[in-house]
């Protein structure tokens, strides 16, 4: 996967994340959005698939998301500003099943209306667990995402609790599955919060929309 990308991309990336990072907004409404400033990447996911530990480990952070074992912690849209090049923008866990109807259908209304609206979003990474691989929740964003054209890439979290066999397989039913997807990126991205695995390369993936 690394070989996908230069030098210059990957310390692009590098020098990007490991730049200031610093909280702007959280939003609960539409009406409260950020104007559309700077290129935008966001990260999406199921609760508890280790999304703010992505975040976290992305930017060699230790508290710029918190992390929780109660899923569904995130109830916003929450933007970071990456040094005036890049908003990076975690988006509300779905997918929980303790939240109330009403709430979950509040979260997945404000996500909805954030994907289809933003021309200024560049790319989406749609994080999955891969002890668990693809839930009907992610293959219900998928095709949100498929629908509105927003190319989205597929992100491994949590390598490093499987043996390569089951990763290995885990990827191959994903690679399938990604195939009947328009907006799916062709590539699958590995990581490792708790080992910093994979990170380089998503980096210099993300780093290539920024300003």
């Amino acid at each position: 996967m690394k070989d996908n990308y230069t030098q210059s991309e990957l310390e692009k990336g590098r020098k990007l994340f490991a730049g200031d990072c610093d909280f702007i907004a959280g939003v609960t409404s539409l009406d409260n959005l950020l104007p559309m400033s700077l290129p935008e990447v966001a990260v999406v996911g199921r609760s508890n698939v280790g999304k703010s530990s992505l975040m976290n480990a992305i930017t060699g952070r230790n508290s710029l998301a918190r992390t929780s074992h109660t899923p569904g912690r995130t109830q916003q849209l929450n933007f970071f500003n990456l040094g005036d090049h890049l908003f990076l923008v975690d988006l509300p866990g779905y997918g929980y099943a303790k939240a109330s109807k009403k709430k979950v259908a509040a979260w997945n209304a404000l996500i909805r209306q954030y994907l289809s609206g933003r021309r200024t979003l560049q790319r989406v990474c749609v994080l999955v667990d891969s002890r668990h691989g693809l839930k009907e929740t992610d293959l219900e964003i998928m095709k949100m995402l498929d629908e509105v054209a927003v190319t989205y890439i597929i992100v491994l979290t949590k390598i490093d609790k499987i043996k390569t066999q089951e990763l290995d397989a885990c990827k191959s039913k994903i690679e399938e599955v990604i195939k009947t997807h328009p907006a799916a990126f062709p590539y699958i991205f590995e990581t490792s919060s708790a080992k910093g695995i994979g990170f380089d390369v998503l980096r210099a993936e993300l780093g290539r929309f920024a300003n």
